[in-house]
Formats: structure tokens, C-alpha cells, sequence
């Protein structure tokens, strides 16, 4: 079986079907009729078709047996915090149909029931599928735990998960510590894997700079992938969230966020040959009005 993961499709429905159908039609060729296909997060939000978009993804995982997923995205949690009342939608969101659909309920649950990471062996290789990034202290086994351990919680009791919600949002604590227990525990893992690009030598992360692919040397900033000594690097971190980076490839490495709703690609990619397949996407959304 080929695994492929597609970048951001914050609401771009269109894009999304015409990728999957490119994404079959290369797997047929390879004589696999059914891929596994994944998700980097931010499924919805600032796209034309949110809900469709969200409608189609969910129906194909639940009647794929496993083969199809999604990591959680920040947009994703944003519209489980709005869902809930604990945060006000922004003026740029893209949420109101999912909010108002008749299948809400389904939708809303399915999201929260996503997790926050994902391993893959593929290509005799470990594969992390992550949102955002990873902090420079923690290995793929590490980083998978600690991803279960808020998978835990957001499908656990709902009085739990509500006030966790309210508790979700903040930069604080913006270094790990394996000491770090309960909401100051979990907002560090949520914030490291569905928002981070720039961190210190030390891993302290940064959330400031959001337009950028680069920090300005001086301030001690670096991609959170470029910090020596990260433990991670024996694995290939697959992510998203960052189109002013763009797509990126390494070996270690594959970032898949080519702007889909700014005008660029969505771009998708075969895990076990680094095949890349791309669509060309309408601009929905001005650079300008742009964000996290």
C-alpha cells in the first residue's frame, strides 16, 4: 500500500476532489487500488467550501477502514473552541456552514476525535505526520506518546474536554519540560505540533513571527526543524502550516503547505517514492489579510 499526504486544504473543496483523483490515478498506475491517504491538518477555514470540504474528508475516513486520516490543525481546533463558545470567530473564518449544518453534531465530534500525530513506516523509513513541527527534545516515539496523551483527552469525558478547551489558548509554557503536567502540559504539545515554525537553540518557542520563512539572525530564532541536535532528525517529519516556507524536501524532512488558499498549490506526496503531485489553486484569500 502507497501512503500519500496532502498539505492544507483550509476549505478548498474543488482542489481537494481533484487531488484525490490524481492521487488514485497514480496509485492505480502503481497497481495499488486503494492508498493510504493523509492529512496534514487545517482541513477547513478560510476557504470557499469549508463544510463540503469537511463533509467529504470525514465521509472517506469513516468508510476506509483506516487507510485515511487527518491530523488536528490550529484551524481545526479553532472550530472545536468556537463550537464550544470559548472563542469568537474571526472575521477571515470560513465556519459559519459547518456550524449551522444539520450534520454538525457528527462533524464537530469526528474533529475532535482526530489525532495530533501520526507514524508511518514507508520507504524503510519512519515517518512523522505532524501539523506544525516538533520540539528539538523529543524523538518520534516521544513525540507519538505525547500525542496520544492529548488524543486522550479531547475524546474523553466531555466536561473534561470543555474545560480543557477553555484553557487551550496562550504561549505559556513556551519550553518543555517532562515535568509539565495537566493544561500546561497538553497547551505545550498542542502548540508545538499544530502551531510552531521558530524556536531557540533551547527549543523556546516563538509565535510571533508568522509572514516569515526566515528569522532575522539576531534573534536567536531559527526554523524549529534547523535547531542542532534535534531528535527527530532520524526520522522524515512530514507538516504543513507554513506556506511563507513552501514546499520543502529533504530527506528528513517534508513540508507540504505550498498556499493553497493564497493563490499557490496544494501539493501532495508518495511517501514511499517522493513522487510529488500538485493543483493549481484560485487565490481565496488576500496576502494581506493573511494569518496563522
Amino acid at each position: 500500500m502507497k501512503t500519500y499526504v496532502i498539505g492544507d486544504l483550509q476549505g478548498c473543496h474543488e482542489q481537494a476532489l481533484s487531488m484525490l483523483d490524481r492521487i488514485r490515478a497514480h496509485a492505480a498506475e502503481c497497481g495499488d487500488m486503494e492508498p493510504a491517504i493523509l492529512f496534514a491538518g487545517d482541513l477547513i477555514n478560510r476557504g470557499p467550501d469549508s463544510l463540503a470540504t469537511l463533509r467529504h474528508v470525514r465521509q472517506l475516513a469513516l468508510a476506509s477502514d483506516g487507510r485515511i486520516d487527518s491530523v488536528l490543525g490550529n484551524h481545526d481546533l479553532h472550530l472545536l473552541a468556537v463550537a464550544h463558545g470559548i472563542r469568537a470567530e474571526h472575521k477571515s473564518d470560513t465556519l459559519s456552514a459547518i456550524l449551522t449544518a444539520p450534520d454538525r453534531d457528527e462533524l464537530i465530534d469526528w474533529v475532535r476525535r482526530r489525532p495530533l500525530a501520526i507514524g508511518v513506516h514507508a520507504a524503510g523509513r519512519q515517518h512523522v505526520l505532524v501539523h506544525a513541527g516538533l520540539l528539538p527534545q523529543w524523538n518520534p516515539e516521544q513525540t507519538l506518546a505525547l500525542a496520544d496523551e492529548v488524543h486522550a483527552m479531547l475524546r474523553g469525558p466531555d466536561n473534561e474536554f470543555a474545560e480543557f478547551l477553555a484553557q487551550m489558548y496562550g504561549n505559556e509554557p513556551a519550553h518543555w519540560s517532562d515535568r509539565l503536567q495537566g493544561a500546561d502540559r497538553l497547551r505545550c504539545i498542542i502548540n508545538a505540533m499544530t502551531r510552531l515554525r521558530f524556536c531557540d537553540a533551547d527549543g523556546v518557542m516563538d509565535f510571533k513571527m508568522k509572514e516569515s520563512g526566515k528569522a532575522d539572525p539576531s534573534s536567536g530564532l531559527m526554523p524549529w526543524f534547523e535547531v542542532p541536535g534535534r531528535q527527530s532528525a532520524n526520522a522524515t517529519v512530514v507538516f504543513g502550516h507554513w506556506s511563507a516556507l513552501g514546499l520543502t524536501v529533504r530527506p528528513d524532512l517534508i513540508g507540504l503547505d505550498s498556499g493553497c488558499v493564497w493563490g499557490g498549490q496544494l501539493s501532495a506526496m508518495c511517501l514511499e517514492d517522493r513522487s510529488l503531485l500538485q493543483v493549481q489553486c484560485p487565490q481565496f484569500q488576500e496576502p494581506g489579510k493573511k494569518k496563522a
